[in-house]
Protein backbone atom coordinates (compact mmCIF):
# COMPACT_ATOMS: atom_id res chain seq x y z
CA UNK A 1 0.00 0.00 0.00
CA UNK A 2 1.44 3.37 -0.97
CA UNK A 3 1.69 6.19 1.56
CA UNK A 4 -0.30 8.52 -0.70
CA UNK A 5 -3.25 6.11 -0.55
CA UNK A 6 -3.56 6.57 3.21
CA UNK A 7 -5.65 9.31 4.77
CA UNK A 8 -4.04 11.66 7.28
CA UNK A 9 -2.60 9.60 10.12
CA UNK A 10 -2.31 6.52 7.91
CA UNK A 11 -2.25 2.97 9.20
CA UNK A 12 -0.08 3.99 12.16
CA UNK A 13 -3.01 5.84 13.76
CA UNK A 14 -5.36 2.85 13.53
CA UNK A 15 -6.20 0.39 16.25
CA UNK A 16 -5.54 -3.31 15.70
CA UNK A 17 -9.32 -3.82 15.42
CA UNK A 18 -9.56 -1.18 12.69
CA UNK A 19 -6.67 -2.77 10.78
CA UNK A 20 -8.36 -6.20 10.99
CA UNK A 21 -11.68 -4.74 9.83
CA UNK A 22 -9.98 -3.09 6.83
CA UNK A 23 -8.10 -6.32 6.06
CA UNK A 24 -11.43 -8.18 5.97
CA UNK A 25 -13.16 -5.44 3.98
CA UNK A 26 -10.40 -5.30 1.40
CA UNK A 27 -10.25 -9.12 1.25
CA UNK A 28 -6.56 -8.94 2.02
CA UNK A 29 -4.64 -7.25 -0.76
CA UNK A 30 -7.43 -7.56 -3.35
CA UNK A 31 -9.01 -4.22 -2.50
CA UNK A 32 -5.78 -2.49 -3.50
CA UNK A 33 -5.58 -4.11 -6.96
CA UNK A 34 -6.52 -2.23 -10.12
CA UNK A 35 -10.17 -2.98 -10.95
CA UNK A 36 -10.39 -4.24 -7.38
CA UNK A 37 -14.05 -5.29 -7.48
CA UNK A 38 -13.63 -7.42 -10.57
CA UNK A 39 -10.35 -8.89 -9.35
CA UNK A 40 -11.92 -9.74 -5.99
CA UNK A 41 -14.84 -11.62 -7.55
CA UNK A 42 -12.48 -13.50 -9.88
CA UNK A 43 -9.88 -14.38 -7.24
CA UNK A 44 -12.07 -14.85 -4.14
CA UNK A 45 -15.73 -14.90 -5.21
CA UNK A 46 -15.52 -17.71 -7.74
CA UNK A 47 -13.55 -20.04 -5.43
CA UNK A 48 -16.00 -19.24 -2.60
CA UNK A 49 -18.92 -20.09 -4.89
CA UNK A 50 -17.20 -23.35 -5.83
CA UNK A 51 -16.84 -24.18 -2.12
CA UNK A 52 -20.49 -23.32 -1.40
CA UNK A 53 -22.27 -24.67 -4.47
CA UNK A 54 -22.90 -28.14 -3.03
CA UNK A 55 -24.63 -26.79 0.08
CA UNK A 56 -28.39 -27.14 0.36
CA UNK A 57 -30.12 -23.95 -0.77
CA UNK A 58 -31.08 -22.97 2.80
CA UNK A 59 -27.45 -23.19 3.92
CA UNK A 60 -26.24 -21.26 0.86
CA UNK A 61 -28.80 -18.53 1.60
CA UNK A 62 -27.75 -18.45 5.27
CA UNK A 63 -24.08 -18.02 4.34
CA UNK A 64 -24.95 -15.35 1.78
CA UNK A 65 -27.17 -13.51 4.28
CA UNK A 66 -24.47 -13.64 6.96
CA UNK A 67 -21.84 -12.38 4.53
CA UNK A 68 -24.24 -9.62 3.43
CA UNK A 69 -24.82 -8.50 7.03
CA UNK A 70 -21.08 -8.60 7.71
CA UNK A 71 -20.41 -6.57 4.56
CA UNK A 72 -22.87 -3.87 5.66
CA UNK A 73 -21.08 -3.53 9.00
CA UNK A 74 -17.58 -3.70 7.49
CA UNK A 75 -18.34 -1.16 4.76
CA UNK A 76 -20.05 1.22 7.17
CA UNK A 77 -17.18 1.16 9.66
CA UNK A 78 -14.48 0.88 7.00
CA UNK A 79 -15.66 3.96 5.13
CA UNK A 80 -15.62 5.92 8.39
CA UNK A 81 -12.08 4.72 9.17
CA UNK A 82 -10.87 5.57 5.67
CA UNK A 83 -12.79 8.84 5.50
CA UNK A 84 -14.36 7.82 2.18
CA UNK A 85 -17.81 6.94 0.90
CA UNK A 86 -17.96 3.54 -0.85
CA UNK A 87 -14.18 3.18 -0.77
CA UNK A 88 -12.78 1.24 -3.71
CA UNK A 89 -10.46 -0.47 -1.22
CA UNK A 90 -13.40 -2.22 0.46
CA UNK A 91 -14.62 -5.02 -1.78
CA UNK A 92 -16.57 -7.44 0.39
CA UNK A 93 -19.76 -6.09 -1.23
CA UNK A 94 -18.59 -7.35 -4.62
CA UNK A 95 -18.48 -10.94 -3.37
CA UNK A 96 -21.97 -10.54 -1.91
CA UNK A 97 -23.35 -9.35 -5.26
CA UNK A 98 -21.81 -12.32 -7.05
CA UNK A 99 -23.14 -14.85 -4.52
CA UNK A 100 -26.62 -13.34 -4.87
CA UNK A 101 -26.34 -13.65 -8.66
CA UNK A 102 -25.46 -17.33 -8.38
CA UNK A 103 -28.21 -18.27 -5.89
CA UNK A 104 -29.96 -21.50 -6.96
CA UNK A 105 -28.14 -21.41 -10.31
CA UNK A 106 -26.79 -24.81 -11.40
CA UNK A 107 -23.01 -24.92 -11.22
CA UNK A 108 -21.51 -25.08 -14.68
CA UNK A 109 -18.43 -23.16 -15.70
CA UNK A 110 -20.45 -21.50 -18.47
CA UNK A 111 -22.97 -20.19 -15.91
CA UNK A 112 -20.21 -19.12 -13.53
CA UNK A 113 -18.53 -17.13 -16.31
CA UNK A 114 -21.82 -15.66 -17.49
CA UNK A 115 -22.83 -14.81 -13.92
CA UNK A 116 -19.45 -13.17 -13.32
CA UNK A 117 -19.69 -10.95 -16.39
CA UNK A 118 -23.39 -10.12 -15.96
CA UNK A 119 -23.11 -9.19 -12.29
CA UNK A 120 -19.97 -7.10 -12.83
CA UNK A 121 -21.47 -5.26 -15.83
CA UNK A 122 -24.76 -4.57 -14.07
CA UNK A 123 -22.97 -3.46 -10.89
CA UNK A 124 -20.70 -1.11 -12.81
CA UNK A 125 -23.63 0.31 -14.83
CA UNK A 126 -25.65 0.91 -11.62
CA UNK A 127 -28.92 -0.11 -13.27
CA UNK A 128 -32.00 1.41 -11.62
CA UNK A 129 -32.79 1.17 -8.72
CA UNK A 130 -29.20 0.31 -7.71
CA UNK A 131 -28.12 3.87 -8.43
CA UNK A 132 -30.75 5.22 -6.03
CA UNK A 133 -30.01 2.60 -3.38
CA UNK A 134 -26.34 3.54 -3.42
CA UNK A 135 -27.11 7.27 -3.10
CA UNK A 136 -30.06 7.21 -0.70
CA UNK A 137 -29.50 4.34 1.71
CA UNK A 138 -27.18 5.22 4.59
CA UNK A 139 -23.61 3.97 4.97
CA UNK A 140 -22.96 0.28 4.44
CA UNK A 141 -26.61 -0.37 3.54
CA UNK A 142 -26.28 1.68 0.34
CA UNK A 143 -22.83 0.33 -0.48
CA UNK A 144 -23.94 -3.30 -0.21
CA UNK A 145 -27.54 -2.74 -1.36
CA UNK A 146 -26.54 -1.72 -4.87
CA UNK A 147 -24.48 -4.92 -5.23
CA UNK A 148 -27.38 -7.04 -4.00
CA UNK A 149 -29.59 -5.35 -6.62
CA UNK A 150 -27.02 -6.05 -9.35
CA UNK A 151 -26.91 -9.66 -8.16
CA UNK A 152 -30.69 -9.96 -8.36
CA UNK A 153 -30.74 -8.63 -11.92
CA UNK A 154 -27.96 -11.03 -12.92
CA UNK A 155 -29.79 -13.89 -11.19
CA UNK A 156 -32.94 -13.19 -13.23
CA UNK A 157 -30.92 -13.19 -16.46
CA UNK A 158 -29.13 -16.41 -15.49
CA UNK A 159 -32.45 -18.12 -14.76
CA UNK A 160 -33.71 -17.02 -18.18
CA UNK A 161 -30.56 -18.44 -19.79
CA UNK A 162 -31.08 -21.75 -17.95
CA UNK A 163 -34.67 -21.92 -19.13
CA UNK A 164 -34.33 -20.72 -22.73
CA UNK A 165 -30.77 -21.76 -23.65
CA UNK A 166 -29.77 -24.64 -21.38
CA UNK A 167 -27.28 -26.10 -23.85
CA UNK A 168 -25.46 -22.78 -24.21
CA UNK A 169 -24.88 -22.60 -20.46
CA UNK A 170 -23.69 -26.18 -20.04
CA UNK A 171 -26.98 -27.79 -19.04
CA UNK A 172 -28.61 -30.76 -20.66
CA UNK A 173 -31.78 -29.72 -22.50
CA UNK A 174 -34.77 -29.79 -20.20
CA UNK A 175 -32.68 -29.32 -17.01
CA UNK A 176 -32.85 -26.12 -14.96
Amino acid sequence: MCAEEEPAGGAQGRTPGQRILLLIGSVGPLGYAPASGTVTVAVAGIPLLWALHTLPLAAYLAVTAALTAAAVVVHDAGDRILGEKDSRKLVLDEIVGFLVAMTAVPFTWQLVALGFFLERAIDIAKVFPANRIERRWPGGWGVVGDDVMAGLYALALLQLACHFAPGAVGLTAGVG
